[in-house]
């Protein structure tokens, strides 16, 4: 088996168990491209077999994501899950919101919450944190493709879409927004609404996949979710080149989706003229 299956995650679930339904399914391994904290809904892809190696190049990891974000109060955990630990009177208006938005555009730094997964000294950043240890986190750089504030949609919580690369926190966005604005932020809400090819058009509900008697009928072909130049081997080269036999055969410097002549292989690089499966799934 072999393919992804694009779960819907519902909010209050954790991406774990929802990814155990597909491996009890399959009865097989899984891998899953970004995991949603409980609070989050939206789109989770699951690998299915082998087809979790082709993840890192699933178009750059580009994910959308729309979220809301409540004005006057921090907490903790950045979102509305945390112990709070400051107020403010002050809610900014869509106007000083919009005012400020652009600055988030681009590559920018980002310190990541420290209820997160990254790494102090050998130890998850959450880890420390529920100890109570006191800690700091390095900026590092992110990559916000678009962003815009969607609208009010209560006395002091707005609505915003994010269009992000990989390793963006929407938590320390609100956090960083709400301090821009002369106010506090926290995340209140979180829809992932595409992740690369995978969104709601092309998805499944956990309840749905988990009571389906035919669980093939939501596989993604692994082809269809990478973008890359198609380049097709015949059996000859491709047998050398799966062998290690890396002979210059003039290919243009690249990535691409790798062939031979029946089936997809994976996901290769091309330098100098030779050839390199990357990510081989067959």
């Amino acid at each position: 088996m072999l393919g992804f299956i694009n779960l819907i995650k519902p909010k209050g679930m954790s991406s774990a168990y929802a990814v155990g339904a597909v491996k009890k399914k399959f009865n097989t391994p899984c891998g899953h491209m970004g995991t949603l904290d409980p609070m989050a809904s939206g789109v989770l892809p699951v690998g299915i077999g082998k087809a979790s190696r082709l993840f890192q190049y699933l178009l750059d990891k580009e994910k959308t994501y729309v979220a809301r974000f409540k004005f006057g109060v921090l907490t903790d955990t950045l979102d509305v899950t945390g112990e709070q630990v400051s107020t403010c009177a002050h809610v900014p208006t869509q106007k000083e919101i919009l005012d400020v938005l652009t600055e988030f555009v681009g590559e920018i730094d980002q310190v990541p919450p420290k209820y997160s997964a990254k790494c102090v000294d050998g130890k998850r950043g959450y880890q420390l944190a529920r100890k109570g240890v006191e800690f700091e986190l390095a900026p590092k750089k992110v990559c916000i493709l678009s962003a815009e504030c969607l609208g009010q949609t209560d006395e002091n919580e707005f609505e915003f879409r994010f269009r992000c690369k990989g390793g963006t926190y929407i938590r320390s966005l609100a956090r960083d927004i709400g301090e821009r604005c002369g106010s506090l932020a926290v995340m209140s809400a979180l829809d992932r609404v595409g992740a690369g090819i995978f969104d709601y058009s092309n998805g499944v509900t956990v309840d749905e996949f988990k009571s389906c008697d035919n669980p093939e009928k939501y596989l993604i072909k692994p082809d269809s979710a990478v973008n890359f130049e198609k380049l097709i081997l015949d059996n000859k080269k491709a047998t050398k080149i799966l062998n290690g036999v890396y002979e210059n055969y003039g290919f243009k410097d690249g990535i691409y989706r790798v062939y031979n002549e029946s089936e997809f292989w994976g996901v290769g690089v091309a330098e100098n003229g030779a050839l390199k499966i990357k990510a081989y799934v067959r």
